[in-house]
């Protein structure tokens, strides 16, 4: 599990789980844990019961409490839709009631194999543990929180199935009684303390259910698992079909609906980049694996030498243009095949800082008259496009908003200030053609100019397809530091106070702030308008599902850009900008596809 030194990137670790994920998975799958929390779950085979979520990076199990299995729920790859409730679950009472994010998550069902059984399956592709048969348990063991059929105390209520939990305190969540969920001795056990309450979904909160006081339940486990087991036997024969999953975090300072929507938007994105050869390049991943699926990752000891290497020399004083712009291509590499190397970018810090250093020294701090010339322009959409790299699948190290959030964020703003610039500046024009060593040098690594035999194109078309891919790269960064945004936004913590609205605060004296984004809803409309037919390439539909966000974050969270966004861009949106015709162009495959679409109907109902 990733990790800081010798502690975990959670805030609060639960030793006992993590010794269990760590005892029962493989290491490949251990690494890529991102977070686990305990919620109540609530699905078509479960019902409240009181479990650990536990989210990679592609998948989300859910393990027992305490854990004994662990379960596949469900795939990134068939998520269709992650959204908060606003309601009261009626089982939970007082502050825990009022408090509780209710998560509901859409997917679509796998396909049932021959013998059902899917909610108990366990991933052996994960290299998770074989569950044993249910006739093979203990009789005191949990199955799923010991799922039990009726209750003695009301008449009216024995055919009702209720889940029960063990009496286990969680390290990052408040005791189980707490929730009204009810608490049931498990031989051998402890006399219980005062019991608590479940309500019922026909039952008013005034009439709790109590356990009888001599403690015995009817345990008929396994008519229960025999009934749940014939009803996939009976689906097994139906098609795929969407399902939903409830998660009722309990804990006052959840960030489970963040862990999730932050795992299924990086997944999406590195699915869908996935299907791009040369984006596949980049992370050695072979034409026929699954998206995710990449080489055999070399150890964290080795990952740190070879970063300490590469550091130093980018750090040494005196470094020319050709050189600093090499060694950042290996660091965006290196840092789109290993994670590991990204957590390691953001522990250093000196790397981050000389990055953005560059970045206003190169963009804003030494240009010509004229404007910016070639080699200005490539460098800097090199360090942004690194340091979005760097942003991916790191959103629970600490060592990120540590950095970006020290001395009132200074870093953050450097950054978000370094990056915007003004897409009508004038470039630097040099001659008819291409005569500058150094610039002629960088344009060579760039791969759309190697296809060009004659490179016969004048420095002024050459130097605006360069603003182009700056302004591109800009806005995949701002995307990123959005979603930090995003997460700060829904941290009750005083100290996280890089929000969306103080992202957007910090841009709002930049001069160029407004035609940068009007630049990005001019592409928005230019995508999705009829002027295109072709399908858009997986490059295209990421960068346009970033561009969405950032145009619905401006509408969403700044006043004065929303009102830009709607006196300049309310008719193109209305007029030129159909659902339909962004439907043909988001190939169906993509798994970016129908999230980008829901953004794009958003703002449209937003700019009206």
């Amino acid at each position: 599990m990733a990790r800081t030194g010798s502690g975990s990137l959670l805030s609060r670790r639960n030793i006992k789980l993590d010794s269990f994920l760590k005892r029962n998975t493989e290491r490949a799958v251990y690494e890529r844990i991102r977070a686990y929390e305990p919620c109540v779950v609530v699905s078509h085979t479960v019902n409240k019961v009181y479990m650990h979520v536990v989210l990679t990076d592609e998948r989300v199990y859910l393990a027992e409490y305490p854990p004994r299995t662990l379960t596949e729920a469900f795939s990134f790859r068939r998520v269709r839709d992650i959204q908060l409730v606003n309601d009261l679950p009626d089982f939970l009472r007082g502050k825990d009631r009022e408090l509780c994010q209710h998560i509901r998550i859409t997917y679509v069902t796998e396909k049932p194999a021959t013998r059902g059984r899917d909610w108990l399956r366990v991933d052996q592709r994960a290299g998770l543990p074989p569950v044993a048969p249910p006739s093979r348990r203990p009789s005191n063991c949990s199955t799923l929180g010991n799922t039990l059929e009726g209750y003695p105390a009301q008449s009216d209520r024995e055919a009702e199935g209720v889940h029960m939990m063990r009496t286990a305190r969680s390290a990052s969540c408040p005791n189980p009684e707490t929730l009204g969920l009810p608490r049931f001795p498990h031989p051998p056990t402890q006399p219980s303390s005062t019991p608590p309450y479940l309500y019922s979904s026909t039952s008013s909160p005034s009439s709790p259910l109590s356990i009888p006081e001599n403690g015995k339940v009817p345990r008929r486990i396994g008519s229960v698992l025999s009934r749940l087991l014939k009803r996939d036997a009976v689906n097994s024969s139906r098609e795929e079909k969407e399902a939903e999953l409830h998660l009722y975090a309990v804990s006052h300072t959840s960030r489970l609906y963040l862990h999730l929507q932050s795992s299924w938007n990086s997944y999406i994105i590195r699915s869908t980049l996935l299907l791009d050869p040369l984006y596949r390049g980049w992370c050695r991943a072979s034409s026929d694996s699954p998206p995710g699926k990449l080489l055999p990752a070399i150890s964290w000891e080795r990952t740190a030498h070879l970063f300490a290497q590469l550091s130093s020399e980018l750090l040494q004083e005196g470094i020319s243009v050709e050189s600093l712009y090499l060694l950042l291509q290996e660091l965006r590499t290196a840092a789109h095949r290993n994670v590991t190397l990204r957590r390691l970018f953001w522990r250093s810090g000196e790397v981050c800082v000389f990055l953005v250093q560059t970045l206003e020294e190169s963009l804003h701090g030494c240009q010509s008259v004229s404007g910016v010339t070639a080699d200005q322009l490539l460098l800097s959409t090199l360090i942004v496009q690194t340091l979005a790299v760097m942003f991916r699948e790191t959103e629970v190290e600490p060592a990120r908003l540590n950095l970006l959030s020290a001395k009132k964020g200074a870093l953050a703003s450097r950054m978000l200030l370094a990056l915007i610039c003004d897409p009508e500046q004038q470039t630097q024009n040099q001659g008819s053609l291409i005569n500058c060593e150094v610039s002629c040098s960088l344009l060579l690594t760039q791969y759309y100019y190697l296809f060009n035999p004659v490179f016969n194109v004048t420095v002024a078309l050459c130097l605006q397809a360069l603003l182009s891919e700056y302004l591109d790269a800009a806005s995949s960064l701002l995307f990123e530091l959005l979603l930090l945004g995003h997460e700060a936004s829904r941290c009750s913590s005083a100290d996280n106070f890089l929000s969306v609205g103080w992202i957007l605060r910090v841009l709002q004296p930049h001069p160029h702030l407004t035609s940068f984004i009007g630049y990005q809803a001019q592409q928005v409309v230019l995508v999705l308008s009829d002027l295109q037919e072709s399908f858009l390439s997986p490059v295209q539909s990421v960068l346009l599902f970033q561009r969405c966000r950032l145009l619905l974050a401006c509408l969403q969270y700044n006043t004065q850009l929303g009102q830009h966004l709607r006196s300049h861009f309310r008719e193109e949106f209305r007029y030129f900008v159909k659902l339909s015709c962004a439907e043909e162009k988001l190939p169906p495959h993509y798994l970016i596809s129908q999230p980008t679409l829901r953004l794009v109907e958003q703002i449209q109902t937003l700019l009206r």
